[in-house]
């Protein structure tokens, strides 16, 4: 049998396990005491400090109502030239990129072959008129002699149908006559509208035809230029109203980061259908684009101002976006953050507008959002100093104490 402890050391060994375990439970914060916060005042046990933030009040007031989307530039009328008769391009009158007139000559088709043509077209012409001014003469000659019974009224008749005949010829003759003399012309290619012309597709020397898909170059026009861009189709009624008001509705086209207006147009038309597949209508707008600072397919952002509306607005930075659409955080009479779903109208110039979810004076939190929880207490901070550097100084002073 093991030997029993002396009294005396069971004694230490108890008081020893009951020292560590009143400094255990002191380690574990058990000793009651209140944890003092940055500004002073004191946070019961895992209590989070208020959150600086900067808050907005929502305003209800005229808003510039304006839609945005995304466009694409498009020539009103792109034609692609190509010759109407075959042969040798003998010269290309024009330079790549150059802006031209309609009519103006771009190219020439060598036309010794059509002025062949032409040509005997015009003698086959000249020998059938002669034949019926002989005819002809023969038939008066005819119907003189027929009234003294020296000719049968049947040599008349014949004659009569002869010189039918030849006026029959004639206007054959005449029409070969157009025909070569329009496929001289032909050789002589010219722009039919006015515009800017693209890369030479061919060069001289070579032979063209009427069917090369290619053809010679492109002709795009370029003033004015149309911008086409798609709205959803719940904007659709509102664009309807702000049409029949009569006044042409203003369109801004700005480059792809928008942060450079390029022009100013009008609405021109809208399409005559929605797009199943998108739930999107298309629409034109029309720019002089004197300064050509608008380029065939080149993708612009639209901004379509519809005219001003008594909406109430807060700034769009104040606007968050998760899985359950758009929401704010609205500071409470208690100073505390409140989720609030919203819904979006249009906006401008930093503002936009809240169809729904938001009163005229409810304050939503515009800085300090990456912090924030609902039921969580916030601080409102007036004064310059951003709420986001506020609120890291806060937490630094409660991680130090």
């Amino acid at each position: 049998m093991k030997k029993p402890l002396p009294r005396p050391l069971k004694i230490l060994l108890t008081l020893g396990l009951l020292l560590a375990l009143v400094l255990l439970w002191r380690s574990c914060g058990g000793d009651g005491e209140a944890q003092q916060g940055p500004g002073g005042g004191r946070w019961g046990n895992g209590e989070r400090p208020p959150t600086p933030v900067r808050v907005v009040a929502a305003e209800r007031g005229p808003l510039d109502v304006e839609l945005k989307a995304l466009g694409t530039v498009t020539p009103l009328r792109t034609v692609t030239v190509r010759s109407r008769v075959e042969g040798e391009l003998q010269r290309v009158a024009f330079e790549e990129g150059q802006q031209v007139r309609a009519g103006q000559l771009l190219a020439e088709i060598d036309p010794a072959r059509f002025r062949v043509q032409a040509a005997q077209a015009a003698g086959r012409q000249k020998q059938n008129l002669a034949e019926l001014e002989n005819t002809r003469i023969q038939l008066q000659r005819y119907r003189d002699l027929a009234g003294g019974k020296y000719v049968s009224a049947q040599d008349v008749a014949n004659l009569e149908a002869q010189v039918r005949q030849f006026e029959g010829r004639r206007e054959i003759d005449q029409a070969a006559v157009d025909e070569a003399t329009l496929q001289l012309d032909y050789t002589r290619i010219t722009a039919p509208i006015d515009g800017r012309v693209g890369l030479r597709s061919v060069d001289v020397g070579n032979l063209v035809r009427t069917g090369d898909e290619g053809g010679i170059a492109t002709l795009t026009q370029t003033r004015p230029i149309s911008v086409v861009f798609a709205l959803p189709e719940t904007a659709l009624a509102a664009v309807n109203a702000a049409v029949r008001g009569g006044d042409a509705l203003a369109v801004q086209a700005w480059d792809r980061n928008e942060r450079q207006p390029l022009a100013t147009g009008t609405l021109s038309s809208l399409d005559n259908r929605i797009d199943t597949q998108t739930g999107t209508v298309r629409l034109r707008a029309l720019f002089d684009n004197d300064d050509e600072s608008l380029f065939p397919n080149q993708s612009v952002n639209v901004r379509l101002r519809l005219g001003s509306e008594d909406v109430v607005s807060i700034p769009d930075a104040a606007v968050q976006f998760g899985s359950q659409g758009t929401y704010v955080y609205v500071v409470t009479d208690e100073d505390t953050a409140s989720v609030r779903q919203v819904r979006l109208g249009p906006g401008h110039e930093g503002r936009v507008a809240v169809l729904d979810g938001l009163a005229a004076g409810e304050r939503v939190v515009l800085e300090g959002l990456d912090r924030l929880r609902e039921g969580g207490k916030v601080e409102v901070i007036e004064d310059d100093t951003p709420a986001a550097a506020a609120a890291e100084a806060a937490a630094d002073t409660a991680q130090a104490r």
